[in-house]
């Protein structure tokens, strides 16, 4: 008789072993770790690396673009159409002609073609639109999504691209899908267990622990690198953190360092799950569909909330949709209303690693997922602002706009002042009118101009 084993045990033994040392790398390197909050610097080396690698692949790009004697390709950052800042009366009369702007009929057809002129560059040059999509980078950093006017180098790149993919897909994704499902999975069961406890210090303390332990986790599922700057001005109890947006995973960026009550939407399915368990632990304030709609209920929830000094700081996405990582657009001034503290902060992400921004009318919430797990990295950095409060003589939409102005300039973003909510809204009637207003002035000035001759 044979003493040894079947084939089939064979591999069975190990692929135990295998998986019982995929575990156990995952729990002493990563799970733990974000449990006591404390890092060996495998990430930052890793980035280090991975820009190493970045360099080396655009010199390789500079030198082979001269080679086929190419223009390397750079997106324009001054604006796409060159053009002088007139007002609408001087673009109708230089389009009429010189010295027949007044004494000509009151309507000529040549007007047409200025509005058709002005809607073709409102179209390619939109502040709005250029603001919901994705940043087009200079160099490439080995993710075709990043750089759509790549074209075949060199073998030797096309290699580290495959390789790079190979690694992304076969090894990161699988790695970082199942951090995701034990950050959320702890996050359910951890917040449903301290949900029993009776309400006191001992409550709130393993709260604030297993959510910035789970959070840590799905940090680490993202391959996260975040810097904080000015800690000092972390929010505190009673007050609100109100921060620019530019991808759902803001959230975790943020909790991940402290401890929040949520503010949203109450929604089905697996996030319904996970908003019910965190509630029973965590003051969190939760609206129904038929609630979000009436501003006095929400400002009412939400002024009860901050004037008790107990409970944790809300954290606030004022712009109310995602942005592109390049500006900060207009706050919605209910938040400011309040009359609480303010705690603003600046988030800015390094487009290099990969693109956090999420185009929620491109891609659903799956799909957004998939692109940031299998990108390099979500490098970004965020600065805690000192407090701000508002004015004697200063209205909320004054208020939104000082502490919007403050982020925009610590986190190197442009300040703008349109609502972020036209991307997915047509253009008001009341914009459309100014215009035919205007024209209509034009047109009666002439008529008047007449009759007085």
């Amino acid at each position: 008789m044979s003493s040894l084993l079947p084939f089939d045990s064979v591999i069975c033994i190990l692929l135990g072993l295998s998986l019982t040392l995929w575990f156990t790398l995952l729990l002493v390197f990563i799970i733990v770790p974000a449990i006591f909050g404390v890092s060996f610097g495998i990430r930052r080396l890793y980035m280090k690396t991975l820009l190493r690698i970045f360099t080396w692949a655009t010199l390789r790009i500079e030198r082979g673009i001269k080679e086929n004697s190419h223009a390397l390709y750079k997106p324009l950052s001054n604006g796409i159409i060159a053009k002088e800042s007139t007002s609408f009366e001087e673009g109708i009369w230089e389009l009429r002609g010189n010295g027949r702007s007044l004494d000509r009929p009151e309507f000529e057809l040549s007007d047409i073609f200025y509005f058709c002129r002005q809607g073709m560059e409102s179209i390619v040059d939109d502040e709005v639109t250029q603001r919901f999509s994705g940043e087009e980078l200079e160099t490439w950093n080995l993710l075709t999504r990043t750089n759509y006017n790549f074209q075949h180098i060199s073998l030797r790149l096309t290699v580290l691209w495959g390789l790079g993919m190979l690694v992304r897909y076969t090894f990161l994704l699988p790695l970082r899908v199942a951090l995701a499902i034990t950050g959320v999975s702890l996050l359910v069961i951890g917040t449903t267990v301290v949900g029993f406890l009776p309400n006191g210090r001992f409550k709130e303390f393993l709260s604030k622990h297993v959510h910035l332990m789970c959070y840590r986790i799905c940090v680490r599922a993202l391959t996260a690198i975040i810097t904080y700057h000015g800690s000092e001005n972390r929010p505190r109890k009673g007050g609100i953190c109100v921060a620019n947006h530019t991808s759902p995973i803001d959230v975790i960026i943020l909790a991940s360092d402290g401890y929040y009550a949520m503010v949203g939407q109450i929604h089905g399915g697996l996030m319904g799950v996970i908003q019910r368990a965190m509630v029973k632990s965590c003051p969190h304030v939760w609206f129904e569909r038929s609630e979000v709609k009436d501003r006095h209920l929400v400002a009412k929830r939400l002024t009860d909330h901050v004037q008790d000094k107990s409970k944790l700081p809300i954290l606030i996405f004022p712009e109310g949709t995602c942005i592109n990582n390049t500006s900060v657009m207009m706050f919605k001034k209910g938040s400011f209303e309040i009359g609480a503290t303010v705690y603003p902060v600046a988030i800015k992400y390094d487009p290099r690693f990969g693109d956090a921004f999420w185009n929620s009318s491109k891609y659903g919430m799956v799909t957004y997922l998939l692109r940031m797990m299998t990108s390099w990295a979500i490098v970004c950095s965020v600065w805690y602002l000192p407090p701000m409060t508002r004015q004697e003589d200063e209205d909320a939409v004054q208020f939104a706009n000082r502490v919007k102005s403050a982020i925009a300039h610590q986190g190197g973003l442009v300040d703008l002042l349109w609502d972020g909510g036209l991307k997915r809204e047509k253009v008001k009637d009341t914009f459309k009118e100014e215009q035919q207003k205007v024209y209509s002035r034009i047109i009666a000035g002439s008529q008047e101009n007449r009759s007085r001759s």
